[in-house]
């Protein structure tokens, strides 16, 4: 059985998740960005900062927590992005319903689930050698 986490893990822990928030909010809100003079081309920047923050954030907790935790980043900001882009503001939708929204699933998702379980596939691995 794993020990208790400390003081500053669930600080850390905390924040991160917060952070989670903060991000899945600010690429929601800034998906539909387009450039331009008339403003005809979408540039869904967001999905490249999803692709680099979330792996990032899961990768954070594994390291500063525990890599059971390591999820946890990872089921805020999905979460955060469908509530929020599906229920948004006032009953708004807010996600937009074209690839940019399946962009930004993909690109902030996929990573971050293969740090994850990379992560998870590590410890089991280094948890399981002390036992053979």
């Amino acid at each position: 059985m794993a020990a208790p986490l400390s003081r500053a893990q669930w600080l850390t822990l905390l924040l991160v998740s917060f952070d989670a928030v903060l991000l899945a909010l600010l690429e929601v809100f800034f998906l539909p960005l387009r450039v331009g003079s008339l403003g005809e081309v979408p540039l869904p920047v967001t999905a490249l900062v999803g692709a680099v923050t979330t792996p990032w954030l899961v990768l954070t907790v594994a390291k500063l927590v525990r890599p059971g935790l390591s999820f946890v980043p990872l089921a805020v900001w999905v979460v955060v992005v469908f509530v929020i882009g599906l229920t948004g503001p006032g009953g708004d939708l807010v996600l937009v319903q074209d690839w940019r929204a399946l962009l930004l699933l993909g690109a902030g998702a996929l990573p971050a689930a293969l740090v994850l379980g990379g992560g998870l596939g590590r410890a089991t691995a280094v948890s399981g050698a002390g036992h053979g």
